[in-house]
């Protein structure tokens, strides 16, 4: 069997569960300042970067409750976020132009929810060839902008 290995990930996983708190939550309530990856705040979601990018662009949408599962969410949140993840496509369309998305939650720890108390769902543009051999041989991701400038085009394109 082959194994495909992210060490980058575990960082991620750590900061996500670490004591100062969830990261949704804390986004949510505008603690992180000038370090918020937020580039569209709803009523009652918000969308914001991934600190740890599959892809230039990939955003993540989630309510600003703290609830784990689809069934917590309210009618009004649920057809927010569903709004919301439109709003998302239709922007990077507008900013990135890739030639497609994947779309998807990953409901659980053993899904791949590596902040799994908070639910979000991934919104990743994908273009023809974006994925490589960097990550693999080399440990690497290529992303050709800084989330900074990412989050400052979204920020300023989202309607």
């Amino acid at each position: 069997m082959k194994q495909l290995w992210a060490p980058w990930r575990l960082a991620y996983v750590q900061e996500a569960g670490a004591a100062d708190g969830c990261v949704f939550c804390r986004e949510a309530a505008g603690e992180l300042g000038e370090d918020s990856l937020v580039v569209h705040r709803g009523e009652r979601t918000l969308a914001l970067l991934n600190k740890f990018p599959y892809a230039s662009g990939h955003l993540m949408v989630a309510p600003r409750r703290h609830v784990a599962t689809l069934g917590e969410l309210t009618p009004e949140e649920a057809a927010e976020i569903h709004a919301v993840t439109v709003q998302a496509i239709e922007t990077l369309s507008a900013v990135y132009a890739p030639e497609g998305f994947n779309v998807g939650w990953n409901l659980g720890a053993i899904a791949g929810g590596s902040i799994s108390a908070h639910l979000h769902q991934h919104v990743v543009p994908r273009w023809a060839g974006d994925t490589n051999f960097m990550p693999v041989l080399a440990d690497v991701k290529v992303l050709p902008e800084h989330l900074e400038a990412t989050r400052a085009c979204l920020g300023e394109a989202w309607r």
